[in-house]
């Protein structure tokens, strides 16, 4: 089993990024290792709670074209204390086998999706793993924007929402918003590596955005998961918080997510 190279690059910038978060402490050290100059643990460190050689674990990180088996996989996941989103990337990172399948553009998409979310009383929008918006109802654009005179090159639910100055200002939680949303793309750009678009937007954000950049920079990675956005529209007084829901694979494309956007009549938070 070999990693693809451009696989077993972004594996070991993932490796990196989680192994400099993680304290000596948080990953149940107990020996001193010398006086530190960066926060972190060293590859050493890794590779004794790992059960491998330092070696090894340095070459990983270098991105070589290796043949790690799945339980080095498992132990160095154990080691660096991965969440359950984490790991999973990092399976699909190791992983040759992992599907691959070819993003969908508007002429793919199938129709009868713009005549479901039609039907929706609730804001939704169809996207893919480009983040590209290939289909939307009234009420999203009357909550978004008006995604029809957005020029497609330009229509990525990514770039408006650090890019649109009017989407930014609805959205009050949004610092929480952007961070989920970046780790999300993050998911997706690392399993595309071989894809030239994702690195092109991400050199557009950096550019554009200072916002983008500082987290992107902090490499989190999320799966898709029922969130929260919190909206101040236009004459609403009071914001509106609102649960997203992703459903996938509802037309055979598991790169395909109809967002559905259900308002919260209750906040569980409240009070607290």
């Amino acid at each position: 089993m070999t990693v693809t190279n451009s696989k077993a690059k972004a594996m070991g910038a993932f490796l990196k990024s989680r192994r400099e978060r993680l304290s000596p402490e948080d990953a149940g050290l107990t020996f001193a290792n010398g006086p530190r100059k960066t926060p972190g643990l060293r590859r050493e460190e890794v590779a004794v709670l790992a059960g491998v050689s330092v070696t090894y674990y340095t070459w990983l990180e270098q991105g070589r074209d290796l043949i790690p088996s799945k339980d080095v996989i498992d132990s160095i996941a154990q080691a660096l204390r991965l969440s359950p989103a984490e790991k999973s990337h990092l399976y699909q990172l190791w992983n040759p086998h992992a599907s691959e399948l070819p993003l969908a553009g508007p002429a793919a998409m199938n129709p009868q999706m713009q005549k479901i979310i039609d039907q929706l009383a609730y804001p939704s929008h169809i996207t893919n793993e480009r983040s590209e918006v290939l289909a939307w109802n009234k009420a999203a654009q009357e909550m978004f924007a008006d995604f029809a005179s957005i020029p497609v090159q330009e229509r990525y639910f990514i770039r408006l929402l650090f890019e649109d100055t009017e989407m930014r200002r609805r959205i009050v939680n949004i610092e929480q918003f952007s961070r989920y949303s970046v780790a999300v793309f993050r998911t997706y750009y690392d399993k595309h590596r071989d894809d030239p678009w994702y690195e092109a937007t991400v050199e557009k954000l950096i550019r554009s955005s200072a916002e983008f950049e500082r987290i992107w920079r902090q490499y989190d990675i999320q799966t898709k998961k029922v969130n929260r956005i919190i909206l101040q529209l236009p004459g609403v007084r009071q914001p509106v918080p609102y649960d997203i829901h992703s459903l996938v694979n509802l037309s055979g494309r598991p790169d395909i997510h109809i967002c559905v956007y259900t308002p919260v009549t209750e906040d569980p938070d409240a009070g607290r």
